[in-house]
């Protein structure tokens, strides 16, 4: 089999559509839909120089496209994955929940549990639907205090 640099886009293409199973992040997709494109223009006969200019000008376009507009259709409005524990929740406050498998006292942040610490008393247990405001984190606990009465 004769390796062309078409063949040689559309493999760095299959490669790429690959990675992006690992990924999620809509990135590797656009850059092998990009090589799969710069592989037409191979084919069509483009030189080398005018292939990789192709692949700038193409990846330019996608991966924002993709980041931007296609990214948002998979995931739910309102949640920001990927802040939690950044300090954006601090101040919020929470009702206490108690896990059906285990009884654990906790509050759901972004749609996760987490145990909690009340940072006055160091309790970990409170009486389901208790208003709480979340602090910070302490590795995977949530440190909480007393929503104070108004």
């Amino acid at each position: 089999m004769d390796w062309n640099p078409a063949l040689i886009w559309l493999a760095i293409a299959l490669l790429l559509g690959l990675a992006e199973l690992s990924s999620g992040g809509l990135v590797l997709l656009s850059l092998g839909v990009a090589a799969a494109l710069t592989s037409a223009l191979a084919a069509l006969g483009f030189t080398l120089p005018w292939q990789l200019l192709a692949m700038g000008v193409f990846s330019g376009i996608l991966i924002p496209l993709a980041i931007k507009v296609i990214r948002p259709w998979f995931s739910p409005s309102g949640v920001s994955y990927g802040t939690t524990g950044t300090g954006v929740e601090q101040g919020r406050t929470y009702t206490t929940l108690k896990r059906d498998f285990d009884g654990a006292c906790g509050i759901k942040i972004n749609g996760d549990f987490y145990r909690l610490r009340v940072a006055e008393t160091g309790e970990t247990e409170l009486a389901e639907g208790t208003l709480v405001v979340f602090q910070q984190f302490d590795g995977t606990t949530a440190i909480v205090s007393h929503v104070q009465p108004h």
